[in-house]
C-alpha cells in the first residue's frame, strides 16, 4: 500500500512516512467531513487514515488519541496533530493542525459576518433545523464506531457505563472521572488485568494491526529526539502564543478588548480539560455575565452555529471573540475590528495544542509499552465513550424536546425532558436523518445537505 502511495504522488521526503503531498490532501479531506463534534471527528479521521489509507494502526491511533484526552483543549485537534507528527514529523503536525481548523475558520467567520449582517431569516432558521436533526444521528454514528473500536472487554465496557453513568445522572466533574479512570487502569493493568492490558482486544474487532500499516511499529526516528530537540520546539511553539498576549497587553493596556480577549481565551485553553460541553457552562458565565461581550441568546445562537461547521465545536469562541470586537472597536471599523478578534480568538485558542503535542508526543511514544501507563490511558478512553455517550443523549434531548424539568434526589442530579414538549418536526428529522445514515449509509455531506434543505423548505412553507 504504501509503495503503490508513493509511486502515485512521488517518493516521501527524508522523515516521511507517506508522501507529504497526499497527506496534505488527506489532511483537508479530514477537515472538510469534521461534523459532528469531536466524536465525528474522531471518527472521520479513522476511517480516512485507519481503515482506507492504512497508514497508521489501531492500537497507534488508540494510543494517540488516549494521551490527547488527558490535555486541555480540542483532542481531535490535537490528535490530528499527533498523527500528522508521526506520519511527517513536524510539518506534518504544523499542516494537520492548521487544515483542521482551517474550513471551521472560514465558515465561521463568514456566518459570523452574517449573523450581524442580516440577522434572522426564516431560510436561516430552517437551515439551522434540519442541520441539528442531521447532527444527532451523525455523532451517534460516531458513537458506534468509536465505541465499537474501544470496548473490546468486559472492563472496558464497565469503565464506559460507569463513566456515563457518574457524568449522566450524578453530576460528576469530567476531569474527576477521567482522573478516576485512569487510577483504576493503572492499578487494573500492574494487577495483570487482561481487559485493561495495553494492546489488549485493539484488533480483536478487524482493527488494522500496527505492523500491517504503513507508520510500522515504531515511527521513523520522532519518539527518540533529545530533551535539547524537544524543549526548542516546545519554546519556540509557546512564545508563537503568548507573545502576541504579552504585546497586545502591553500596547493596548489590560482592560483593552483585544488584550482581554488574548488573555481570557489562553487562559480558557489552559483549562479547558475534556472538551467544549464541559467548559460551556464557565465559558459562558464569563463572556456573557462577566465582559458583557454577547446575551445568553447569542451565546446559544453561536453554540448552533458552531455545531453545524467543520472543526472542533469549540470554535464558538470565535463567534465571541467576533461579537465582541464588533461591539468594542474602538478606532478600527467595527468589522475589520470583528474579523481580527475572531482571528486572534482562534489563535490563541488552538496554538496551545501544537505545544501540548510537540512536547509531549516524544515522550508518550517512548512509553508506550509500558503496563500501566498503557493500562491508565486505556481506561481513560472506554470512560470517554462513557463521556460522548452522555453528549449525545444531551444533545439528541434538547434538539427534540423543548423543556427539561431538573431532577435533585440524593446524589441524582440530572435534566429530564417533558414529554409534553415534544417537537413533532424536530423528532421527525431526526429520524429520517438516522434513516440516512444507519439505513441508506448516505455520506456526511450529503446527509447534513439533504437535512439542511428539509428544513429549510418546512420553514419557509410555515410548517417549522
Amino acid at each position: 500500500m504504501a509503495e503503490a502511495t508513493g509511486m502515485a504522488t512521488g517518493a516521501p521526503g527524508r522523515g516521511d512516512v507517506v508522501p507529504f503531498g497526499e497527506a496534505l490532501r488527506v489532511w483537508a479531506r479530514v477537515a472538510a467531513l469534521s461534523f459532528g463534534g469531536p466524536a465525528g471527528q474522531i471518527a472521520v479521521m479513522h476511517r480516512i487514515v485507519v481503515d482506507e489509507k492504512r497508514w497508521v494502526g489501531e492500537a497507534r491511533f488508540l494510543h494517540a488519541l488516549n494521551f490527547c484526552m488527558l490535555l486541555p483543549g480540542p483532542e481531535a485537534h490535537q490528535l490530528a496533530i499527533y498523527l500528522g507528527w508521526l506520519l511527517n514529523g513536524i510539518r506534518g503536525a504544523l499542516a494537520a493542525g492548521v487544515f483542521f481548523v482551517l474550513p471551521g475558520f472560514v465558515a465561521m467567520l463568514a456566518l459570523s459576518v452574517a449573523y450581524v449582517t442580516l440577522g434572522e431569516t426564516p431560510l436561516v432558521e430552517g437551515l439551522f433545523v434540519g442541520l441539528r436533526a442531521a447532527v444527532v444521528a451523525i455523532v451517534l454514528q460516531a458513537l458506534l464506531r468509536i465505541g465499537g473500536r474501544t470496548l473490546t472487554s468486559q472492563a472496558t465496557i464497565a469503565v464506559a457505563a460507569l463513566a456515563f453513568v457518574a457524568l449522566a445522572f450524578l453530576d460528576a466533574p469530567f476531569p474527576l472521572v477521567i482522573l478516576a479512570a485512569g487510577i483504576v487502569g493503572w492499578a487494573a493493568a500492574r494487577a495483570g488485568v487482561k481487559g485493561l492490558a495495553p494492546g489488549h482486544g485493539h484488533a480483536a474487532r478487524g482493527g488494522l494491526a500496527d505492523r500491517d500499516s504503513a507508520l510500522g511499529e515504531e515511527p521513523p526516528g520522532r519518539d527518540r529526539d533529545g530533551l535539547r530537540g524537544v524543549l526548542r520546539v516546545a519554546g519556540l511553539t509557546a512564545a508563537l502564543w503568548l507573545a502576541p498576549v504579552a504585546i497586545l497587553v502591553l500596547a493596548l493596556g489590560p482592560d483593552n478588548v483585544f488584550a482581554r480577549i488574548a488573555g481570557f481565551f489562553s487562559l480558557l485553553a489552559v483549562v479547558t480539560f475534556g472538551g467544549a460541553y464541559a467548559v460551556l457552562a464557565y465559558l459562558a458565565q464569563a463572556a456573557v455575565e462577566t465582559y458583557g461581550w454577547l446575551s445568553p441568546a447569542e451565546m446559544l445562537d453561536g453554540l448552533g452555529l458552531a455545531e453545524t461547521t467543520p472543526g472542533p465545536l469549540i470554535m464558538v469562541v470565535q463567534f465571541i471573540g467576533f461579537l465582541a470586537a464588533w461591539r468594542n472597536p474602538g478606532a478600527l471599523d467595527p468589522m475589520l475590528a470583528a474579523v481580527l478578534g475572531a482571528t486572534l480568538t482562534t489563535w490563541v485558542t488552538f496554538a496551545p495544542s501544537f505545544l501540548w503535542i510537540l512536547a509531549g508526543a516524544p515522550f508518550v511514544e517512548r512509553l508506550r509499552g509500558a503496563r500501566g501507563l498503557g493500562g491508565a490511558l486505556r481506561a481513560i478512553t472506554a470512560a470517554v465513550v462513557g463521556v460522548i455517550l452522555s453528549l449525545a443523549l444531551w444533545f439528541a434531548s434538547h434538539v427534540i424536546f423543548a423543556a427539561h424539568v431538573p431532577v435533585r434526589a440524593g446524589w441524582l442530579d440530572f435534566e429530564r425532558p417533558v414529554p409534553a414538549s415534544v417537537d413533532p418536526l424536530s423528532l421527525a428529522l431526526v429520524a429520517a436523518a438516522l434513516v440516512a445514515v444507519f439505513v441508506l449509509r448516505l455520506g456526511l455531506l450529503a446527509t447534513l445537505g439533504l437535512a439542511a434543505a428539509a428544513g429549510a423548505a418546512l420553514r419557509l412553507a410555515g410548517i417549522a
